[in-house]
């Protein structure tokens, strides 16, 4: 699809747009430090698909869900790979 077939998205849509592909960076770069090989592809492959399965979303309150839901299951893998010691990070920064 061209640049000039997508509608244009105002303001909260292309915010809300930023956030999502921030969140997406965020987990595959959180993904690059689990050490097992296979648990890394199986997480790539959950994170993808569920992006995937979501990207047709447009209602603004159920991506902020989404979004929420994404940020709890980082959180939660970031807790698991700092109590496992793998992780390289001291301090997560939160919003």
């Amino acid at each position: 699809m061209s640049k000039a077939n997508k509608a244009a998205l105002n303001l909260k849509q292309f915010m809300l747009r930023q956030e999502v592909l921030k969140l997406y960076r965020d987990i595959f770069r959180t993904i690059r430090q689990v050490p097992d090989a296979n648990s890394r592809k199986d997480l790539q492959m959950w994170a993808r698909q569920d992006f995937r399965s979501n990207q047709q979303q447009k209602d603004e309150v159920a991506v902020k869900m989404l979004l929420q839901y994404g940020r709890r299951s980082l959180t939660e893998l970031k807790t698991s790979l700092d109590l496992s010691g793998v992780c390289k990070e001291k301090h997560f920064k939160e919003k």
